[in-house]
C-alpha cells in the first residue's frame, strides 16, 4: 500500500481508503443492498492487514450500524487506523433531516464516539451542508473548537459541487474536502483540486467506481435488490452508465489490471487527492480493490483516451 500526506495536517493516509456506507446494511433503504455483519468485519480486518489505514464512515450509514461494525474491527488496533466520520444528516429526527448547529454537532460526535468505542476521531466532516450554510463562518466554529479540545484531529466538509468546495475553502479553511471524483464525475479537478492543493486542503475522492458501474459488471438492465438506492434510478441513467463503462474496456488489462483497478488509479492520478474511498462489502472486494495500489498506473495515452471520451460525453466522436 502507498501512503500520502493528508493535506497539511501531518497525517499519513493510505491512498486507498475504505468507504463504510455499504456495510451499514439496507435496513433503512439507503445503501447498496443486504450485508452480512461477519463478512463486513472480515473485510474491515483484511483491509487493515493489507495496509489500509483510512476508514470513512458516517453516523447515518445504517443509522449507526456502520460505526458500530468499524468500532468492533478496530478494537486493539486504534493506533493503526485513521477514522473519518461525518455528521449533519439528523436521522434522530427522521429521514431527510439535516442539522448543523454547534449543539447538534457535539451531540452527534459523542454518539459516534460511543459507537466507535474511541475517545477521538481523526477526521470529522460536515455531511453535505447546503451552500447557504457554507457561506457562514459560524458553521465551522464548532469544528475548530472540537479540534482545540482534542476530540478531533482534523476537520472538513463533504460536498457535492466545486462551487460548494470553493466556498468552504474560502470561508472556513477546512483541513479536507470530500467530493465525488471518478471517470464519469471529473468536474472538481478543473479548478477545485488546484485550489485545494495550493491551500494544503486534503481531498477525499469518493465513489471512484461510480456506484459500482466502473467495475464493468453491470449490464443495461441490472436487478438491484431491496434497500439498494440504485433500484430507483431511471433506466436511462443506468443504461448510459453501463454503455459508458463498456467504452472503457481498453483499460482492462486482464490479470495485470482490472477495469475497477484502472478506475481507482484514475481517482489517484491527480496530486490533490490524498485518498480515494472505495465501497467494499467482502474480503474479495477488498483484495481486488487494494491491489490497485500496486497495479500499473494509467499511461498518458490512456488518460488522453479517457479525456476524449469525457469531452464527447462518452458518445462517438463527430
Amino acid at each position: 500500500m502507498n501512503y500520502r500526506d493528508f493535506g497539511n495536517t501531518g497525517i499519513k493516509v493510505s491512498e486507498i481508503g475504505f468507504g463504510c456506507w455499504a456495510i451499514g446494511g439496507n435496513a433503512f433503504g439507503q445503501s447498496y443492498g443486504p450485508t452480512s455483519d461477519k463478512e463486513s468485519i472480515d473485510a474491515l480486518n483484511r483491509a487493515i492487514d493489507l495496509g489500509l489505514n483510512f476508514f470513512d464512515t458516517a453516523d447515518v450509514y445504517g443509522r449507526g450500524h456502520s460505526e458500530e461494525l468499524l468500532g468492533k474491527a478496530i478494537k486493539g488496533k486504534r493506533d493503526r487506523v485513521i477514522v473519518a466520520a461525518k455528521a449533519g444528516a439528523d436521522f434522530y429526527q427522521g429521514a431527510g433531516f439535516q442539522t448543523f448547529t454547534g449543539d447538534y454537532i457535539r451531540f452527534a460526535l459523542d454518539k459516534s464516539l460511543a459507537r466507535l468505542k474511541t475517545d477521538y476521531i481523526d477526521v470529522y466532516q460536515l455531511h453535505n451542508p447546503p451552500l447557504r450554510l457554507l457561506n457562514r463562518e459560524d458553521l465551522y466554529e464548532p469544528l475548530v473548537e472540537l479540534k482545540k479540545e482534542g476530540k478531533i484531529r482534523a476537520w472538513g466538509v463533504s460536498i457535492f459541487t466545486p462551487v460548494e468546495g470553493m466556498t468552504a475553502i474560502n470561508v472556513g479553511k477546512p483541513d479536507c474536502l470530500q467530493v465525488t471524483y471518478n471517470i464519469f464525475s471529473f468536474r472538481p479537478e478543473q479548478q477545485l483540486f488546484h485550489t485545494a492543493y495550493e491551500k494544503g486542503c486534503a481531498i477525499i475522492a469518493r465513489e471512484p467506481l461510480a456506484n459500482g458501474f466502473l467495475t464493468g459488471k453491470y449490464e443495461s438492465h441490472p436487478q438491484f435488490g431491496p434497500g439498494d438506492f440504485r433500484k430507483n434510478w431511471p433506466i436511462e441513467h443506468i443504461q448510459a452508465r453501463s454503455e459508458a463503462a463498456r467504452k472503457l474496456a481498453f483499460l482492462d488489462k486482464g490479470s495485470q489490471r482490472s477495469l475497477a483497478q484502472a478506475a481507482i488509479q484514475y481517482a489517484l492520478s491527480d496530486r490533490a487527492v490524498s485518498t480515494t474511498i472505495v465501497g467494499m462489502k467482502t474480503v474479495a472486494q477488498v483484495e481486488e480493490n487494494l491491489a490497485a495500489s500496486k497495479k500499473p498506473a494509467l499511461t498518458m495515452a490512456e488518460l488522453q483516451m479517457i479525456n476524449t471520451l469525457q469531452t464527447n460525453g462518452f458518445k462517438p466522436p463527430q
